[in-house]
């Protein structure tokens, strides 16, 4: 992708790449409240089914057409908000209790598949060509359609879903901008959805640029990058796994995501004055441990939504990060061209290390990435707002003591008091 970005854009490649990410970025946070109640309303499948399609039917097209390749990618964040109604199917089939333990398998599953597909991919490319990379993940993208299609079940009952398709959703529910005014009353859910803004937001400008920069200014090779990501993928899979269970049960579930937002401002500084292939080394195994925060903060906010509304709530989260994968690599690309890191020439891409051109007085030498340390003071001020995040909420007490789970939440919908100490959570119209 990066050779074809570079190829069809030539010029400003990292402010090209800023505005591709931002435009799908932003029509996925205004797309994800509505797919999250539609989900809510209509099923999990389909949605799971249409999201998938349409984040994989780009793909195809990078040998066909790069230039419809790009403007596809962009229009197809629209569809692209996968992870809301993942989410929210795993709340579906799950026991509170087990739902951190979920996420943190659903994250660790898409970290597997970043351990294997670039060394595959590199492998492909270097011994095939770049255009037997494409079938191939099409093919993929292709036979993970079909699963969701015949194999994937239904999760969401049909007792909760309303007779009347339609009857349950409003216009409130899919504006974006609607569920940031609730959002705004609640004081549970406010400073988590500040959180992930301002941890996601350098998290998705380094997942846009950072091969690319390990590639041209560090001098990684493709096999090296490849053997990074599979480091990290198999370090995260672990942290998701076997560290984040027990740190929710050790320290609780506020300070687990603190403590990855920590291991995120100090891996984000070390990418900054990094320098080195080894310090890389280091700081990606530093940002495996930061990969807990994400799966902590849904587990959070899946405990205090009703059963009929873990769409509605996790697409706003998710509304949030597709903000961030928009303002993300525009930011970072922005901070790259103020300090003249400009991919004016593809280096050759060969599978052991590159000899970097860096010159010794060059200002990049002391810092040689500022957007990593820009980032890490925005991920500070995340780790601040984080502190905001109450310890227990009224709806965590109300679940303590009654029952069942839905009969409390319902009960709790109609006494108005409530609507004024949660709004957002507790509010059906939402």
């Amino acid at each position: 992708m990066l050779t074809v970005l570079h190829e069809t854009f030539p010029h400003h490649t990292f402010l090209m790449n800023g505005l591709i990410q931002g435009v799908k970025g932003f029509l996925s946070f205004l797309s994800a409240p509505l797919i999250g109640a539609l989900s809510d309303a209509w099923g999990r499948k389909y949605f799971l089914l249409l999201t998938v399609f349409f984040t994989c039917v780009p793909i195809p097209l990078m040998r066909i057409s790069p230039w419809w390749y790009f403007a596809l990618i962009s229009v197809s964040g629209i569809f692209s908000v996968t992870f809301s109604v993942i989410f929210a199917y795993v709340a579906d089939v799950t026991q509170e209790h087990e739902r951190t333990t979920a996420y943190g398998l659903v994250s660790a599953t898409f970290a597997a598949s970043l351990v294997a597909s670039p060394a595959i991919g590199a492998y492909l490319s270097a011994s095939y060509g770049d255009s037997l990379v494409v079938l191939v993940a099409t093919l993929v993208a292709a036979v993970d359609v079909c699963f969701i299609l015949l194999a994937v079940p239904e999760s969401l009952p049909e007792k909760i879903r309303p007779a009347s398709w339609g009857s349950s959703i409003s216009w409130a529910q899919a504006d974006p901008f609607a569920s940031l005014k609730k959002v705004r009353k609640d004081p549970t859910v406010l400073p988590i959805c500040v959180t992930v803004l301002l941890s996601y937001l350098p998290e998705a400008g380094q997942y846009s640029s950072f091969f690319l920069y390990l590639r041209q200014i560090i001098g990684f090779g493709s096999a090296s990058i490849a053997a990074f990501i599979a480091m990290v993928g198999i370090l995260s899979i672990i942290a998701q796994t076997l560290f984040l269970s027990i740190l929710m049960r050790s320290i609780g579930n506020k300070n687990t995501v603190l403590l990855g937002l920590g291991f995120q401002i100090f891996q984000l500084a070390w990418y900054g004055f990094g320098s080195q292939s080894w310090m890389m080394w280091a700081a990606g195994a530093v940002a495996a441990m930061s990969s807990i925060t994400f799966p902590a903060i849904s587990a959070l906010v899946s405990r205090n939504a009703d059963a009929d509304q873990q769409g509605v709530v996790q697409g706003i989260i998710t509304g949030v990060r597709g903000l961030c994968n928009g303002l993300g690599p525009a930011l970072y690309g922005f901070i790259f061209f103020l300090f003249h890191v400009e991919l004016n020439e593809l280096l050759p891409d060969n599978t052991s290390e590159i000899k970097t051109n860096q010159n010794p007085s060059d200002k990049r030498a002391i810092i040689p990435g500022p957007p990593f340390l820009v980032g890490a003071c925005i991920v500070l001020l995340a780790f601040l707002v984080a502190f905001r995040i109450p310890e227990n909420n009224k709806a965590s007490s109300t679940k303590k003591h009654s029952n069942s789970i839905s009969s409390s939440l319902s009960n709790s919908l109609d006494q108005s008091h409530a609507e004024d100490t949660e709004p957002l959570l507790q509010d059906s119209s939402v």
